[in-house]
């Protein structure tokens, strides 16, 4: 889109974004911290939520002891998901392109890759449980279509999600801007008419041993504590790039953290606290369960939080798969990432338990997320001093991809050591000997951010050694 586009002046006009994966121009960056603030909170105010903070009880903690985990875990993982946005606002550039600093053009590609099947299979996560609740109450209104009303609903959701997705990032700000704040005011209003009507028992608990409350607690912090955060790290630039350039970094910091942890914490805590209730996990179940056919006049409302999330899992993934060489338009990759994301849907509707298949989802995500993220903090933070050379990561190899493939390989193995999921494959030899814990996030951060540091440390220096060397040499 030429810098001179009449369109420019007029921010809150829905246009097509035809920016890609190139740097932003500062005449195009004219997104506000508050509108990053929205697009965040718009998507994580979805019932998936309510169902991350059921998991605790379901787990075997106390409302009390899930409440605690809850709220703190998500101020680590909210506070490195703003850390990550402030990379996209200082440079203007998509996540997975800022990633070839440390991993060099090439061995960029693998997180790409990785981040464009992470992206599809959310959409499938998400839909799935809007299509539940759609079908539960539907249900109760006496509408039984069978599986054809299933494959009906998720056509109509899955339609929607994609055209949001195929106008990029104008789209999902203006779509955020206009309808979170009214989603946010229903879902206060059904927050309190859920607590209401709901008798939260607040110190029962299953998990009666201290291995039985620890192994929980690693488990859930997995999963909506810290987890919850790590696993936007990828996404967080694609958006943050289009803040105005005279934003300060404290102000996106603070807009995006924030954005991510009130909405995050607020479902958990009301999931946890309908769970506990005896309402289950499901998500149909909870919202059913609390409201009954109360749910429907609200019934559009309560979807737009998977839909607005979904419409940045399609948008990343079409950055993605420019980012590691896909030349095809937007929409085609789009249309492609539906296509995976209803294959990743039919899974999860076969699935006996929600809560044990979202288990191994988040486990499986996180264990490559942590050690990505910790490589990319380090590279950009600590050895860049937060300042990179735009220019370079568009040309050539660059970067140091040997020292960042290597940490990423053994983070992943030091992740999957100390990981503690719901099957036998996800539960590797170092949970299992310290009381089934799951530190999977932490280990595999720690090896691959520490490696990383230490091989990088020892590649400049031998770079200025030879250099030295060379030096006397011409003298």
């Amino acid at each position: 889109m030429s810098n001179n586009d009449p369109a420019q002046s007029r921010p809150e006009q829905v246009r097509f974004d035809e920016h890609g994966i190139d740097p932003i121009p500062a005449s195009s960056r004219d997104s506000t911290p508050w509108q990053q603030f929205w697009i965040w909170c718009g998507a994580n105010i979805a019932p998936i939520n309510w169902v991350l903070g059921a998991l605790g009880v379901t787990l075997g903690l106390s409302l009390v002891e899930t409440l605690v985990v809850i709220a703190l875990g998500n101020v680590v993982g909210c506070a490195v998901f703003g850390l990550f946005n402030v990379m996209g606002h200082r440079t203007g550039v998509n996540q997975m392109v800022l990633g070839r600093g440390p991993f060099g053009r090439r061995g960029a590609l693998v997180p790409g890759l990785v981040q464009g099947l992470l992206t599809t299979g959310w959409v499938g996560v998400n839909t799935w449980v809007v299509l539940d609740l759609v079908i539960e109450i539907l249900g109760q209104l006496g509408v039984h279509g069978g599986t054809g009303l299933r494959y009906l609903v998720a056509a109509l959701i899955m339609a929607l999600q994609l055209t949001l997705a195929l106008y990029g990032f104008y789209a999902i700000r203006t779509f955020e801007k206009y309808t979170v704040p009214a989603t946010v005011l229903v879902m206060a209003i059904m927050t309190v008419l859920a607590l209401a009507h709901t008798d939260p028992h607040w110190t029962a608990a299953t998990a009666t041993t201290t291995g039985g409350k620890v192994t929980a607690v690693t488990q859930l912090l997995t999963a909506i504590g810290i987890g919850w955060g790590i696993t936007w790290l990828p996404y967080s630039a694609d958006y943050s790039r289009f803040v105005r350039t005279g934003a300060s970094d404290r102000s996106v910091f603070w807009s995006t953290a924030l954005g991510m942890y009130v909405p995050t914490v607020w479902l958990a805590a009301l999931g946890a606290c309908l769970a506990s209730a005896g309402g289950g996990s499901d998500p149909s179940s909870l919202v059913t369960g609390a409201f009954g056919v109360m749910a429907v006049p609200v019934l559009l409302l309560i979807m737009h939080g998977p839909v607005a999330t979904n419409i940045l899992n399609l948008y990343s993934c079409s950055l993605a798969a420019l980012s590691v060489g896909i030349r095809v338009a937007r929409w085609k990759v789009t249309l492609a990432a539906g296509t995976v994301a209803s294959l990743v849907l039919a899974v999860f509707l076969q699935a006996e338990s929600f809560a044990q298949a979202f288990d191994n989802w988040m486990s499986s995500i996180l264990v490559w997320i942590s050690p990505w993220a910790a490589v990319c903090l380090v590279d950009f933070f600590v050895l860049r001093r937060g300042r990179v050379d735009v220019a370079a990561l568009y040309r050539g190899r660059g970067g140091r991809g040997g020292p960042a493939l290597v940490s990423l390989a053994l983070g992943l193995l030091a992740g999957w050591a100390w990981q503690y999921g719901m099957v036998p494959a996800l539960q590797g030899p170092l949970a299992r000997a310290l009381g089934h814990t799951d530190f999977s996030w932490l280990s595999g951060g720690l090896v691959a951010g520490g490696l990383y540091y230490a091989l990088a440390v020892r590649a400049r220096r031998q770079v200025t050694a030879d250099a030295a060397v060379a030096a006397e040499a011409v003298s």
